[in-house]
């Protein structure tokens, strides 16, 4: 709640490089209902896409990975969650399923954070309440050793903080006085900074940003997947998370890198999500069919059959799609794992992501907690 509070929120920094992006992402929410009308059936297909990708970046940034068919399994509701990690992984599912369908209604209350966070953790058994030990954001390095980066608000003050900083943030929306999206990007690193649960911070917060964005108009992430730009771009993620957070307990804090990293990864999206069009309405001129198919199989994570591309590629023939699956194989794009009548196929890539050992846990400084 630090950056809302009189005497900080006067002094935001609107550098011409923030009011350069507030006003090119303008631009790009405008676009939106042009591209609604024109192609409806792509948005349908990258909706799907957008669905699987946030949840697995979400999850990855913290750490938290499954084999690639148990993935598939659990995002299509096909397998009960066996381990913390797949648990995980379906309440993500879930609360990301809820706000696609029901952000309109959902108002920005502390009981409805704790709402999502109980669903975020509901087969894990563990959500739903804001913390009841002190907290606080630490740097592990390779050796094992690790060093305090940030402490977090005293448990006690938890609901309080919240609270007060939900109010504010409706309070200066009302007042219209700032852009929503500059508002949006206060309030998520003010709650990172909170950090109100024991578990599950870092993606709580992404998804109160898929939110928020969405009720101020901001849709892109329902095409392109918010989660993907920014396990692109962690590192980055992460400096300017600590650089703005550094003396927020005193309100002395400098929101200007967070604010240029926020909307830079939101107009990220929209250039993906533009390119993204671009590229299946240029496929759809000349040889679309055969580039349809491709992209499909391309963004499979677990194995496929001919039926499962069938049923994302309307009005393309089975006799084409089995080309276009043997062209692929030929290329070494892809590997059939199943011969015969109910033959199967896994992108190459992802068989060697699956055969490669462990390596260390990346660091997630807004989701780590000891």
């Amino acid at each position: 709640m630090r950056s809302f509070e009189t005497g900080v929120i006067e002094h935001w920094p609107l550098t011409r490089s923030i009011l350069s992006l507030t006003n090119q992402l303008a631009e790009y929410r405008g676009k939106q209902a042009l591209y609604q009308r024109q192609i409806p059936q792509v948005l349908d297909t990258l909706r799907r896409h957008a669905i699987i990708q946030s949840t697995e970046s979400s999850n990855r940034i913290e750490g938290i990975t499954v084999p690639s068919r148990r993935f598939d399994s659990i995002m299509r509701n096909e397998a009960t969650p066996r381990t913390r990690s797949e648990a995980e992984i379906a309440g993500y599912r879930d609360v990301l399923r809820m706000i696609h369908d029901s952000h309109e209604n959902m108002k920005l209350t502390p009981s409805l954070i704790l709402h999502m966070h109980r669903d975020l953790m509901r087969y894990t058994g563990t959500g739903g309440q804001w913390k009841i030990n002190d907290n606080f954001i630490k740097e592990v390095f390779p050796d094992g050793t690790w060093r305090v980066r940030f402490r977090t608000v005293p448990a006690w003050q938890t609901a309080h903080f919240v609270e007060h900083l939900c109010e504010l943030f409706h309070h200066y929306r009302e007042l219209q006085e700032w852009p929503d999206v500059l508002l949006i990007a206060a309030y998520v690193l003010d709650f990172l900074c909170i950090h109100p649960f024991a578990d599950g911070n870092g993606r709580i917060a992404r998804l109160l940003t898929l939110l928020l964005l969405y009720q101020s108009g901001y849709i892109v992430g329902r095409y392109i997947s918010l989660e993907r730009v920014i396990e692109d771009t962690k590192e980055q993620y992460y400096d300017t998370l600590y650089k703005s957070s550094q003396g927020w307990h005193e309100g002395k804090h400098d929101l200007l890198p967070w604010f240029e990293y926020f909307l830079t990864m939101l107009l990220e999206a929209y250039q993906r999500f533009e390119k993204r069009v671009g590229d299946v309405e240029a496929s759809m001129k000349r040889g679309w069919k055969k580039e349809r198919v491709v992209q499909i199989v391309n963004d499979f994570i677990a194995d496929f059959s001919i039926a499962d591309v069938e049923e994302l590629c309307p009005g393309i023939s089975r006799a084409l799609i089995t080309r276009v699956l043997n062209e692929m194989s030929r290329n070494g794009d892809i590997e059939c794992i199943q011969h015969g009548r109910y033959a199967r196929w896994i992108r190459r890539d992802a068989v060697q992501q699956d055969r490669q050992a462990p390596g260390t846990q990346q660091l997630s400084l807004f989701d780590s907690i000891e």
